[in-house]
């Protein structure tokens, strides 16, 4: 009997009956997690759009401030060029495209439509020859009408060839391709070569020269000694 007793008292263990009947009030946590969860998520949706906001307002800061750092390097670029050139031959006119009253070049240079024209007395290669035309706050010539090929070409001497500002990067396939100095999109309808012209992929510079007296372009070496025509904007004032 006493052996029973004891298997009884051993088999009597309700603390593991009473967990069980206790687990449900853990319930709450679950609901207490899920509370959590969801605040934390609104948290992290508030902290993303403020650091969207603040990102807008450093963008819209930044753009300002490059706006007006670009509008003061316009303006002191203009104001350079004007000063670079201190002689001016000036021309009144009706209506300019800025609303001044006196459209100008530089003393030397030819003015064509709105822009001056500088014919070299010297000669040098073709990238000093561009470098001195920035110096005088131009580029080498850009041609984009027949007009104006017409015009330069009646002020130029024969007996030189002279640069202007085309060039090519001849690609791996052989193609060629031609580029502005102002990056002027080059406009194959617009183009004045000579018959045959440009014949030669390892001539990379463009001058203007006579064959039988007639103005044409002709691809020539960058590393020749030529004259050079220089471009640049009428100033107005």
């Amino acid at each position: 009997m006493t052996s029973e007793v004891t298997y009884a008292e051993v088999k009597f263990n309700k603390p593991k009956s009473s967990g069980t009947k206790s687990e449900p009030p853990a319930a709450p946590k679950e609901t207490n997690l899920h509370q959590s969860g969801h605040s934390f998520s609104k948290l992290l949706l508030t902290s993303l759009l403020i650091l969207l906001l603040l990102l807008a307002i450093s963008f819209l800061i930044a753009f300002l401030f490059y706006f007006q750092k670009c509008s003061y390097v316009h303006k002191e670029e203009k104001a350079t060029r004007e000063l670079t050139h201190t002689e001016l031959e000036c021309v009144k006119e009706n209506s300019t495209p800025e609303g001044k009253d006196w459209s100008c070049c530089p003393k030397s240079w030819g003015p064509f439509s709105s822009n001056c024209y500088f014919i070299s007395n010297g000669a040098n290669f073709w990238n000093d020859s561009e470098k001195e035309c920035l110096r005088m706050n131009a580029h080498l010539l850009v041609i984009n009408t027949k007009a104006e090929q017409d015009f330069i070409t009646q002020k130029l001497e024969t007996r030189y060839a002279y640069y202007m500002g085309l060039s090519d990067k001849t690609l791996p396939m052989g193609e060629r391709h031609w580029q502005w100095v102002d990056q002027t999109p080059y406009n194959e309808s617009a183009t004045f070569w000579h018959g045959g012209e440009p014949n030669n992929p390892n001539e990379h510079c463009v001058m203007l020269n006579a064959v039988s007296k007639k103005w044409g372009w002709n691809d020539s070496p960058c590393n020749e000694r030529h004259k050079f025509i220089c471009k640049m904007m009428k100033i107005y004032l």
